[in-house]
């Protein structure tokens, strides 16, 4: 089975609350056919923010208009859509979140458990594994830009039988060598290569309080490859990337005749990886 799928690459600005770039780009992507179609972390509120309290007064419910508005997207344009947004859950805390929506309906919803730079001002860290969704587009797995990076969480995704790993993203810009593709992406590659797993990253663009973003928008199969050309200009634009991913791909774990990504672990052996770090 083939699917197509869409990561949007969109800005957005603390303090606006203007869902027009998501919407935009959700529409223009399901018009292109795609099936599941990604957009960004904190999509809607922006990501600088400046205190604990901006961030709350940014924050919705998950009946709050930015997840309404994604739920009946999916049920006008046939589509599954992962969003991120900012989450006041009901004991009061403030997440970075994301939910899964297809048919109208609320699939999933996900909570960031890994939080990066500042982020532990602003949100508390979700508690809860990836979860791991059967949609039309396949099985998908929901996870948060810093969560992509932690190998242990890809993996849990892959074993839970995830067919592409979703990730809403917001990358900064750091430096990096001339000519090289940004670090955040060869992880998603890594991540992807190494669970037979297809990945899809939406990224954001837009300057926002100073801060510059990657604009790494990228669909990887499962080969670890990318499924679709795309440049990292500076400054980045806003984008769609558009791929056909085969799900068998992701669905056949094997090495060649000798090999296979999950069955030749040895977990016996691995008990140092879930010790903390002192």
């Amino acid at each position: 089975m083939r699917v197509k799928v869409a990561a949007c690459q969109v800005p957005a600005q603390v303090g606006t609350a203007d869902p027009a770039p998501v919407e935009r780009a959700i529409r223009a992507a399901a018009a292109e056919g795609a099936a599941l179609i990604v957009v960004p972390e904190l999509a809607v509120s922006g990501y600088c923010f400046r205190s604990a309290a901006e961030a709350r007064a940014a924050a919705e419910s998950p009946d709050g208009p930015t997840v309404r508005l994604i739920r009946s997207l999916t049920a006008e344009l046939g589509c599954v859509v992962v969003a991120g947004y900012c989450e006041l859950g009901a004991d009061g805390r403030v997440y970075n979140s994301a939910v899964l929506a297809e048919d109208g309906e609320l699939r999933a919803h996900y909570r960031k458990v890994h939080l990066w730079g500042r982020e532990p001002e602003w949100f508390a860290a979700g508690d809860a594994p990836p979860p791991v969704v059967e949609t039309r587009a396949g099985r998908i797995a929901v996870l948060i830009c810093y969560d992509l990076e932690m190998p242990e969480w890809t993996r849990l995704a892959a074993l839970a039988g995830a067919d592409i790993i979703a990730a809403p993203c917001n990358w900064p810009l750091l430096d990096r060598p001339s000519g090289e593709r940004p670090v955040e992406v060869v992880k998603a590659q890594a991540a992807a290569a190494s669970n037979a797993v297809h990945v899809v990253v939406a990224d954001r663009c837009g300057r926002e309080r100073g801060v510059d973003w990657i604009g790494g928008s990228v669909v990887v199969d499962a080969s670890g490859y990318l499924a679709a050309d795309v440049a990292f200009d500076v400054p980045a634009a806003p984008r769609i990337v558009i791929a056909e991913l085969d799900l068998e791909a992701s669905r056949d774990k094997s090495l060649g005749e000798h090999n296979h990504v999950l069955g030749d672990r040895r977990p016996e052996l691995y008990g140092a990886v879930t010790v903390t770090c002192p």
